[in-house]
């Protein structure tokens, strides 16, 4: 059930083996559906990304207890319960190049699988026991909620600006990285300084990773992402390679794009691929992610050296270098 081995999870690794079994532990239900359902999206692979940040702001700042790793467990399975919704919200039928849970099982039972990893969650955050990481992690979850909204509000609106685009990230995707290093940071009783540091080192660095997650829907690989390319064109979702193509292209093409966007589906992918790539939107929302990744590791100054900042700062420069 782990993610990949790398350097950057082996200086955590016995911890993210005692998150391992608190997310087995904490799966149990007198109910069998939801342990099946919540089993399947778990062991369906990704990054652990979030789980990771938690981790390693604790051990960056000297933490030796042990509420990190259930900080670390609720912080996946709040990231889980979303991944549940959106999945429905997107009508969406293939992640991480698995059947999504809606599909292989339907709507309902997904969003209501969901709703108890939420749930969960919370009943972990009281184990852990401080104020002010149930105050960090219960805002962001109406941020992140927010965030969704937002971005369904937005679906087939080719009005978006940059700026609204970068207001619906930051809610739906950087607000949960920003809330796991900064609640790992209080964990560890982080000075205000370094707390502060750690907060913006996850905003930047998932602001960091969605963009290059939509630059990939562009011109990444399918069967790596585990997801079809022009997935974000068919939902009719404004993100920045197309906002910055129609900044950039010509009246046609922008006219074009604008079309695309207000239909959704993919019978003008190939025109809009073409677009995007020859108005340089590629390279541009490149530039913007590495503007981020490069905030986030500034951000490290705050904190001692150790192996564990050592790992945050390969993790962002990782973040603007994958290929899914």
């Amino acid at each position: 059930m782990q993610p990949t081995a790398s350097p950057i999870h082996a200086v955590v690794a016995e911890d993210f083996a005692a998150v391992d079994r608190t997310i087995l532990a904490q799966l149990a239900s007198r109910v069998p559906l939801v342990e099946t359902i919540g089993h399947y999206i778990i062991e369906s692979g990704g990054k652990r990304l979030r789980p990771l940040l938690v981790l390693l702001a604790a051990r960056a700042l000297g933490y030796d207890g042990n509420q990190h790793v259930t900080l670390a467990t609720l912080i996946e399975f709040m990231h889980t319960s979303t991944l549940l919704h959106d999945d429905v919200v997107d009508e969406s039928h293939m992640r991480r190049g698995k059947a999504t849970a809606n599909d292989a099982w339907g709507n309902a039972p997904s969003v209501l699988v969901g709703d108890f990893l939420y749930s969960r969650s919370f009943q972990m955050m009281v184990q852990v026991g401080s104020m002010r990481v149930m105050d960090v992690l219960s805002a962001a979850t109406c941020t992140i909620a927010e965030g969704e909204v937002l971005q369904l509000t937005n679906v087939g609106n080719p009005d978006v600006d940059e700026s609204a685009y970068f207001e619906t990230i930051q809610g739906k995707t950087a607000m949960l990285f920003e809330a796991a290093s900064h609640s790992g940071a209080i964990l560890a009783s982080a000075s205000p300084e370094q707390e502060s540091a750690l907060q913006y080192y996850g905003r930047y660095l998932g602001l960091a990773f969605q963009l290059i997650d939509d630059l990939l829907d562009y011109q990444g690989d399918a069967q790596a992402m585990g997801k079809n390319v022009g997935d974000d064109l068919a939902e009719g979702k404004p993100t920045l390679p197309l906002i910055q193509a129609m900044v950039a292209g010509s009246p046609d093409q922008t006219k074009l794009i604008r079309q695309a966007i207000r239909q959704g589906g993919l019978d003008h992918l190939d025109d809009v691929l073409a677009i995007v790539r020859d108005t340089g939107a590629l390279e541009y929302t490149r530039a913007r992610a590495e503007e981020m990744a490069a905030k986030a590791l500034a951000q490290l100054d705050a904190l001692p050296p150790s192996r564990y900042r050592d790992s945050m700062a390969e993790l962002a420069r990782l973040a603007v270098e994958r290929e899914n």
